[in-house]
């Protein structure tokens, strides 16, 4: 089990050994405080970019929702006729190759896993790099007409000014002890939240939460699996409810993807792994014994392992055999009548208005 597994682990139990790691959190604070004070100051300065800025983040580590909450964004300003463009750290990519531009053929090892699961949903134009900048700047020499641009995770990259900031929440998961990394799960206090455009996420038989103030919701539907290949001339075998299936899942909270397939009636066999793991086909053939569900997100870096491999691999291979056990459950985000009506309150403010 790697490290990064069972300190989240251990937060998800709020295991009382966290507790000796509070001089680190005090540390982190001191940190986090100075930094945000040079750049109010002036001293650190803040790259202002020529069309407005959107920042989709949150004050906890691991998932939250954020990438579907994206997606989902991004296919509504796409409807309305704004010209919407996204950038992106680029996290699990190669950084020396960028910052780059994310296309439909482009590779998770390059670019990143999410930002790659982004284009393929949207067809939205968007660059990957950590220098924000520089990704804006690649974003929109090739994208000119953007009218908007949304930075998916960058909520703490203070280099980088910003019109509007949603933080994402999730309220199944909550803050747990509500304390600062590593003590806790959260990279900034929770006065953070004060003042901010919060999105609470919630299940989807669950109302939300009362204790946010925050009148912005949302929660994942799940949609009907879906073979991760499909083989030509192969007639393949659903999973129904009550089967048994491996959940397999590298995300930021794997939990509420097992949580999900437990709901849909699956007996479920949960194998986390750390976020943004680099799946190996290996791994997955030593879950031979049921049908197996992956993520959206790990189906991005799954899915050219296992083309690659069927390339030179027999029919009756245990690689065929894999491509036949493998499927994915797709999420798409369902938000509030009032998440909607913000976002064109803060555009409209901001002169962002569909091209006629």
């Amino acid at each position: 089990m790697s490290l990064e597994t069972t300190i989240t682990r251990a937060w998800q139990r709020q295991a009382a050994w966290l507790w000796f790691l509070l001089p680190l959190s005090w540390l982190h604070a001191a940190i986090l405080h100075v930094r945000q004070w040079l750049y109010k100051s002036g001293i650190k300065k803040s790259y202002r970019a020529p069309v407005p800025v959107m920042v989709i983040g949150n004050i906890t580590v691991g998932g939250s929702g954020k990438t579907p909450l994206i997606i989902r964004l991004v296919q509504h300003l796409q409807q309305q006729g704004i010209e919407v463009g996204v950038i992106s750290r680029g996290y699990g990519g190669d950084t020396s190759a960028m910052p780059a531009l994310v296309t439909p053929s482009s590779k998770p090892d390059k670019v990143g896993d999410e930002p790659c699961l982004i284009v393929g949903m949207t067809g939205v134009p968007m660059a990957v790099c950590a220098n924000r900048e520089q990704a804006i700047i690649t974003l929109l020499n090739a994208a000119p007409k953007t009218q908007l641009i949304i930075a998916d995770d960058g909520l703490q990259h203070y280099a980088l000014a910003r019109d509007i900031e949603w933080i994402v929440v999730d309220s199944s998961r909550g803050f747990g002890n509500r304390q600062l990394l590593p003590t806790g799960f959260l990279r900034e206090p929770l006065s953070r939240l004060k003042g901010a455009v919060v999105m609470q996420h919630h299940k989807p038989d669950a109302p939300p939460n009362k204790d946010l103030d925050t009148a912005l919701s949302m929660y994942l539907q799940p949609d009907a699996l879906q073979p991760l290949i499909v083989l030509d001339n192969t007639t393949l075998s659903l999973p129904q409810a009550r089967d048994t299936i491996h959940a397999v899942s590298g995300i930021g909270y794997p939990q509420r993807f097992f949580d999900t397939l437990s709901d849909l009636g699956f007996a479920i066999l949960a194998h986390p792994y750390p976020d943004h793991h680099p799946f190996r086909l290996e791994e997955l053939l030593a879950y031979d014994t049921h049908p197996i569900v992956v993520t959206a997100k790990d189906a991005i870096k799954i899915r050219p392992l296992l083309l690659a491999a069927l390339d030179s691999a027999p029919t009756d291979s245990h690689i065929y055999a894999l491509a036949k056990r493998l499927w994915v459950l797709p999420v798409n985000a369902v938000l509030s009548a009032q998440s909607y009506q913000t976002l064109q309150q803060q555009l409209t403010a901001l002169n962002v208005l569909p091209n006629a």
